[in-house]
């Protein structure tokens, strides 16, 4: 799967868990998910269980940096280390 693949289905994810009174903005993969209140601190708990499921991403071994699940970019680029 390539990344715009990996950013579509991130994206369908994403606006299951996002907060309903804010819209999730496509044109920057850049922006802060959590600063920008898109999504609260709970719902990075949802991304990790997603990007297990999904990925087979093991955070149990190297642990949560909250600095690689802030943006949809920096999400894309996690999965893609983990992946490849």
């Amino acid at each position: 799967m390539n990344r715009a693949a990996h950013k579509a289905k991130l994206i369908q994810f994403l606006q299951t868990i996002r907060r309903p009174d804010r819209p999730l903005d496509l044109a920057d993969e850049h922006q802060g998910l959590i600063t920008s209140g898109l999504i609260d601190s709970l719902a990075v708990l949802e991304i990790v269980g997603y990007l297990e499921r999904e990925y087979g991403i093991d955070f149990s071994e190297r642990g949560i940096d909250p600095g690689q699940l802030n943006s949809i970019a920096s999400i894309l680029d996690l999965i893609e280390r983990e992946t490849t």
